[in-house]
């Protein structure tokens, strides 16, 4: 079959700039599709974190890169805003000397000064900067802009979340006309709590009338709402689980979207993230004191071993050793965690947490390291630990309220850590309840503790089978081969659908 062009308009992207799991997809699925053979570009903001990725300590330009001699004029509020742009290759595992690298998609990063040279992606300490909105109709418009400069014509605009929603809009009405507007778009909902809402008399800045605004999808309770607008608009739309994508068609998955995502019906579908299993292989991984595989375990005995001394608990082989790695977050059901945690510890187990951000949690997972030799916490983000934790730990709690996809009940399975999960979302399509993790469904630290309490019953009491449910979660493929495939099967059907060869 031809090969697709595809463009990724993304806010983040590994290696260049992290908030969230957005950037981890960014950063894999183009690679993947690159290496079915199509040409894939992206384009992104310049943030301050990129810089280090595009030049060295002197200033000069990485192997790879170039900054372009033209500017790219977008059109934003009325006038055109200039910005440079830079231009790099997303990296495959194993460096620029690697075969691959032939394949690596294209990266244009787009820089302006007032708008994305500052500490921060979408806020600071203070919160979600108030030029939210042109940064992002910048971003938008910009990706338009710099397919034009290239004579790039995309058959499929892939967009993530309410950041780059304001493309389908564009393609359906500004360019419907053009060359561009061709081009299939498809929206991919990373998580529906995140909209882009905005006071509506900022709409002129999107450069679309009143009554695109009144009548496109865009107005929600006389506000704008982007994504709403992008669910509307585009041709197609994908979320990262089979089983979020039916969750989020309710009132209690849609955060008040529901409505819009019901009325398009079979054009909403969950294909499941994978993980890099380059980075994320116990074989390989620089991160571990020992290596290990589903052929022989003994580097995961020496791991426990070393993350026990590593957070100061006993050195013990026979303790149930229970992982957790997380924002210390609501979403994240850090407070059913807090709440089990007084009748986890009162069996003989372990448990080692690594994380950040609600105050109150970070207080109580400090005073509980203080005291006893059952519990620690390192407060923050550390990715080294987080690979030796996965590695080190024989059960992973993941209690979460919603998770769209999540990753590390993947990461776990992969290096034989058992995951703990409520059964929502990714953790539902991707955990075997008593084949490779343990699940259950009420949101309470009873339900938790109870589940926890029988995980640790078969770690004690059935150790063959224990073993088994490892080596199967360990042989379990994980990586982006097949959600490739899938997204190809979705481009394909959205480019169909928009040159109306099927309906």
């Amino acid at each position: 079959m031809p090969r697709l062009k595809v463009l990724f308009a993304v806010s983040e992207c590994v290696p260049f700039a992290k908030t969230g799991g957005l950037a981890d997809v960014a950063g894999a699925l183009p690679l993947a599709l690159a290496a079915r053979g199509h040409d894939v570009r992206i384009v992104m903001p310049r943030y301050d974190s990129a810089i280090s990725h595009l030049v060295d300590a002197h200033g000069a330009l990485r192997p790879g890169v170039r900054r372009h001699e033209a500017p790219l004029g977008v059109p934003l509020g009325g006038h055109d805003v200039w910005t440079a742009v830079w231009e790099a290759r997303l990296a495959p595992r194993g460096g620029a000397e690697d075969s691959a690298a032939l394949l690596a998609p294209r990266v244009y990063l787009l820089e302006h000064g007032g708008f994305f040279d500052r500490d921060g992606v979408y806020g600071d300490t203070h919160g979600e900067f108030g030029d939210n909105l042109q940064r992002y109709t910048l971003l938008s418009r910009g990706a338009l802009s710099l397919c034009r400069a290239l004579s790039f014509w995309p058959d499929v605009i892939h967009v993530h979340d309410w950041q780059t929603s304001l493309l389908p809009v564009y393609l359906n009405t500004l360019e419907k006309d053009s060359q561009l507007g061709q081009a299939a778009s498809v929206l991919t909902i990373h998580n529906m709590g995140y909209q882009g809402w905005f006071d509506e008399h900022l709409f002129p800045l999107t450069g679309l009338g009143w009554d695109v605004y009144r009548k496109g999808g865009l107005s929600a309770h006389h506000r704008l709402n982007l994504l709403k607008g992008g669910l509307h608009h585009a041709t197609l739309i994908s979320t990262v689980s089979p089983r979020y994508a039916q969750e989020i068609k309710t009132s209690e998955g849609g955060e008040g979207l529901d409505w819009v995502l019901r009325a398009r019906g079979g054009d909403v579908m969950g294909i499941l993230n994978g993980i890099d299993d380059a980075a994320w292989n116990p074989a390989t991984d620089p991160h571990l004191p020992a290596h290990f595989s589903a052929d022989d375990l003994s580097g995961k005995a020496l791991s426990k071993a070393a993350l026990q001394r590593e957070m100061g608990l006993p050195e013990r082989a026979d303790v149930p050793l229970i992982g957790v790695v997380s924002r210390l977050a609501h979403q994240k059901g850090i407070d059913v965690i807090a709440g089990a945690l007084p009748q986890i510890l009162s069996h003989d187990v372990q448990v080692v947490v690594l994380g950040a951000g609600e105050g109150w949690a970070e207080a109580l997972f400090r005073r509980l390291s203080a005291s006893g030799d059952r519990f620690r916490a390192h407060i923050g983000m550390n990715e080294g630990l987080a690979h030796r934790i996965e590695a080190g730990a024989d059960l992973f709690m993941m209690p979460s309220r919603y998770e769209p996809c999540g990753l590390n009940q993947l990461y776990s399975q992969r290096y034989g850590t058992l995951p703990v999960v409520r059964a929502v979302g990714g953790l539902d399509d991707t955990v075997d309840t008593n084949l490779t993790g343990f699940k259950f469904d009420e949101l309470s630290p009873s339900a938790l503790a109870q589940t926890v309490a029988w995980a640790v019953h078969t770690y004690r009491t059935r150790p063959d089978h224990f073993r088994a449910m490892q080596l199967r979660a360990m042989h379990k493929q994980m990586g982006w081969g097949h959600a490739s495939r899938q997204y190809e099967a979705l481009y394909r059907l959205a480019v169909a659908r928009r040159r109306g060869t099927i309906t």
